[in-house]
């Protein structure tokens, strides 16, 4: 029998993927490892191999598809056989709609079918979303979908027949305005002004268009950071706070370890590995803040599990440096230097993205001097790193000398953490990179 390949589930917190590019076509032979697509998640880009040898009989998810895990996506088989059997009646169903060709004059064609028996709208829910969101009936429209019903791809085909319009023209269409053939508002869109007066969508000489504008919908990894920094804000109560740590220490450190024998594997530690390590070690003495903050129950965890943000060409990502508490330095930076290099290729394992108990964001080398860290909610707070620069300092007999400073910003979720308590960690903060030097001899 032939094989159904399912897209597969990558972690437990993955629920569903984006198809980014098939590597064969239909009719080729595969074999069981070979890869035959390439999927992203919201934290990530994987390889589907094909899971059996044969041809690929059929293809049911274009690429640029959103498929829920665990949907057959493919079917794999011999010569003859029937592909519809494999992969199911709902996929094949599904894949023959989304493929049937579109009728012409779908826009206002008044005797499509508006309702089934029971009086419910036969327009699917995503037309009908995508119809109410851009003012159209979704019920006035033609289906080609099984037994005519609205679909999507039906809705979008009105929409491509009309002018664009503006928010307030959206919702005055939608009470029953009449559509415009053109328009005169920004970017050639039909505004409140347009209604009732058609204009030809030719009389405008395309010159006069200067502002072009690109529209990227969001998915993947920029859409759940979306979600989830509004999320954030909108469940906590953040409060920050702002600081600087003498940096002589840190930077002369520094400057030891890349001068040293590689032999002591001490030669790649950053900066920014150092104040992992400083963070881990303060930690376990404020458990508030090494803690999530959950239905109104705090946990307070006796291990540092330590995110790090990393820039990645897909978005903000943030892995865990589990039980760095109980890591040496080394083995701190070696295993930052690792996940970093896995999210920015996007092979990193979806599970090593969640669990995290505490926060670092370093924008240091970018020269930021302050900014405002969003919590990783659930966690209570999350530290900021910002840029080392000179200072003025009373030095000694009361002369002004220049301190090299390293800025620091500490958000707390105020729930959890109170002000006088959130200030003393962020001075702890700042007092083990001020003495880094007797914190790794402790």
């Amino acid at each position: 029998m032939a094989h159904a390949l399912i897209m597969p589930r990558q972690g437990n917190t993955v629920e569903s993927c984006i198809i980014t590019r098939w590597r064969v076509a239909e009719g080729a032979t595969v074999a069981a490892d070979q890869t035959v697509c390439e999927v992203e998640t919201d934290k990530a880009s994987f390889d589907v191999p094909a899971g059996a040898a044969g041809l690929v009989l059929k293809i049911l998810r274009p690429e640029g598809d959103d498929v829920p895990v665990l949907e057959t996506i493919a079917v794999i088989g011999q010569a003859g056989e029937d592909w519809a059997l494999a992969a199911g009646p709902a996929s094949a169903a599904n894949h023959i709609a989304a493929n049937a060709p579109a009728q012409p004059a779908a826009a206002f064609a008044p005797d499509a079918p508006a309702a089934d028996a029971a009086g419910t709208s036969f327009a699917s829910p995503r037309a009908r979303k995508l119809a109410a969101a851009e003012g159209l009936d979704a019920c006035a429209l033609a289906g080609t979908g099984p037994g005519g019903r609205v679909i999507e791809r039906d809705v979008s085909s009105a929409l491509s027949a009309r002018p664009p319009l503006t928010a307030a023209a959206r919702a005055a269409v939608s009470a029953g305005a009449a559509v415009p053939a053109g328009g005169c508002a920004l970017g050639g869109r039909a505004g409140l002004a347009d209604l009732g007066k058609p204009i030809a969508a030719a009389a405008r000489p395309a010159s006069d268009y200067s502002d072009g504008y690109t529209d990227t919908p969001q998915k993947g990894v920029r859409k759940l950071i979306s979600e989830r920094m509004r999320g954030s804000l909108a469940g906590t109560a953040q409060l920050s706070f702002n600081g600087t740590a003498n940096a002589r220490q840190i930077q002369a450190l520094r400057a030891r370890f890349k001068a040293c024998d590689p032999a002591l594997g001490l030669a790649e530690v950053t900066i920014g590995d150092l104040v992992l390590f400083a963070v881990s070690r303060v930690l376990p003495r404020f458990p508030s803040a090494n803690a999530t903050l959950e239905n109104g129950v705090l946990r307070s965890y006796e291990r540092v599990h330590l995110a790090l943000a990393v820039d990645t060409p897909r978005g903000l990502m943030v892995p865990v440096i589990r039980n760095a508490d109980l890591r040496s330095l080394r083995e701190i930076s070696a295993e930052a230097k690792r996940l970093a290099a896995a999210c920015q290729a996007g092979s990193i394992n979806p599970d090593e993205l969640s669990g995290g108990t505490f926060t670092v964001s370093n924008l240091g080398a970018f020269g930021v001097e302050s900014f405002t860290p969003v919590l990783n909610a659930p966690q209570t707070a999350i530290l900021g790193v910002n840029a080392i620069l000179p200072r003025a300092a009373a030095g000694p007999n009361g002369a002004v000398v220049l301190e090299q400073r390293m800025g620091l910003s500490l958000t707390v979720d105020h729930q959890a953490i109170d002000g006088a308590p959130a200030a003393r960690i962020l001075k702890a903060f700042a007092d083990a990179i001020a003495d880094i030097d007797l914190l790794l001899m402790a």
